[in-house]
């Protein structure tokens, strides 16, 4: 009987470390939404047309992916953050400052995809240690997707 409540135990602590983990995702992909519209909107220079629609192609992404995760949080019977307190005190992603010239927009934006994408790894791991594959899968997912982003702004920089 010890050995049932234990695996109950067991399994809950791992379901709540990966509600954890993807609460914070949305939070981070929400700051990062956000970032993104800044640098729409404050782009400028010889890169303006190009940088202004990429810009605009990855906030739509980087929204989706954030109600997907989301999703898949309350899917789990979790409760993602929904205001932007919650958003900035669990983010692991920095509001832009305003500052940036456009070379400093692509550059944080290649180390924000960097820091999505260790930590999607990470949460991949916690979901299959945990037993949630579907969860895993969609990381996966998202994760070869901001490493494709990473490549080509990489790329842009030359």
């Amino acid at each position: 009987m010890a050995k049932t409540d234990s695996n109950k135990t067991s399994s809950k602590t791992k379901k709540t470390g990966v509600e954890q983990m993807l609460n914070q995702q949305v939070a981070n992909l929400a700051v990062f939404y956000v970032k993104l519209h800044n640098y729409h909107w404050y782009v400028s220079g010889e890169q303006f047309f190009s940088l202004h629609v990429k810009f605009e192609e990855l906030y739509d992404e980087v929204t989706l992916k954030m109600d997907e995760i989301a999703e898949r949080l309350l899917a789990l019977k979790g409760k993602p953050a929904a205001t932007m307190k919650e958003y900035l005190e669990i983010s692991t992603i920095q509001e832009a400052t305003g500052n940036e010239d456009t070379r400093g927009m692509v550059q944080q934006l290649i180390e924000d995809f960097a820091t999505l994408s260790e930590e999607f790894q990470e949460g991949i791991e916690m979901a299959e240690k945990a037993e949630d594959m579907p969860t895993s899968d969609m990381l996966t997912g998202f994760k070869t997707d901001f490493e494709k982003h990473m490549w080509m702004l990489r790329s842009f920089l030359g």
